[in-house]
């Protein structure tokens, strides 16, 4: 099996849709570093920092350890770990990491691969974006990360699980008749929409189908919000902001805080709503906390 295989083969837990992205994070952590530093050991102490704070911005609500992935990843065989007495991991506590003096990278024979061919790290992270997250956060985890990806250089690797439906997009923004369904935004640069993109409810990481009841049209802001759980769908088709988001000033609170509570702009009708089972796996893996109560008019 080569590199890139590997990469979309990860042995994950997984259940009913939850995410668990606790590998492929810590694995695009470390492609940044490789970049970077070469063949440099990833203390644990730092890892653990720094993974939290990706879990804590990338991963699902619920509270996680980053842990897991310092000690599993061992075993899909493109990671190593060292302690102060000699080669492998104490387990996965994190007490035990941290009293061993535990540190991770890269297998010898994956960094050694990397080097003869550098376009390889680019063709991996790729993958571990596109297999777990959507695109719209694809540069913000790179940059969080320290990864350096040239587009001409990392073309979308094909994968055995499925395609994607290159109509999506023009479903489901005619289906809301191309205006964002939070804030009613609908331009356009000459005869095209610009700033509007069809976003997934369920992510299609995580087989959420390219149909327009699984699809909402968006603003870009909107979007990016959306995907980062600071906004949801709720019953009624009403819009969701999470208690965790704060705006401090006027454009904030008109564009984002104020949304609290909003029906939804279309679709229109004879148009598929958002099915209860897709908002229902986005309020469990993306969005963050409680949502606030609707602003009284």
């Amino acid at each position: 099996m080569g590199w890139v295989e590997r990469m979309a083969t990860l042995r994950q837990w997984s259940r009913n849709g939850v995410r668990a992205p606790h590998k492929p994070l810590l694995l695009l952590y470390a492609l940044g570093r490789f970049q970077r530093d070469g063949d440099g050991e990833l203390a644990d102490t730092a890892v653990e920092r720094d993974l939290q704070a990706l879990l804590a911005e990338y991963g699902p609500p619920h509270r996680t350890t980053p842990a897991y992935p310092f000690h599993h990843l061992v075993g899909d065989g493109v990671w190593e770990v060292r302690t102060r007495h000699g080669a492998g991991s104490p387990g996965t506590g994190v007490t035990e990491l941290r009293a061993s003096g535990a540190a991770g990278r890269l297998s010898p024979e994956l960094r050694a691969a990397l080097r003869r061919e550098p376009s390889l790290l680019a063709r991996m992270a790729r993958v571990l974006l596109d297999l777990h997250f959507p695109p719209s956060l694809h540069g913000d985890l790179c940059e969080a990360v320290g990864l350096e990806l040239e587009p001409a250089e990392t073309p979308r690797i094909a994968t055995a699980r499925r395609r994607r439906d290159p109509a999506m997009r023009e479903k489901v923004l005619t289906a809301y008749e191309y205006r964002c369904a939070f804030c009613g935004y609908d331009g356009c640069l000459g005869a095209l929409p610009v700033g509007l993109e069809a976003a997934h409810v369920r992510w299609w990481a995580f087989d959420g189908p390219d149909e327009v009841e699984n699809g909402l049209c968006l603003c870009s802001l909107h979007h990016k919000l959306f995907d980062k759980g600071v906004l949801g769908v709720g019953d009624g088709h009403r819009v969701l902001v999470s208690q965790h988001f704060v705006g401090r000033g006027p454009v904030a609170r008109a564009h984002v805080t104020e949304l609290a509570g909003r029906p939804l702009t279309g679709p229109q009708p004879g148009a598929p709503t958002v099915a209860e089972a897709h908002r229902s796996w986005h309020w469990a893996q993306v969005f963050r906390g409680d949502p606030r109560t609707a602003p009284v008019a």
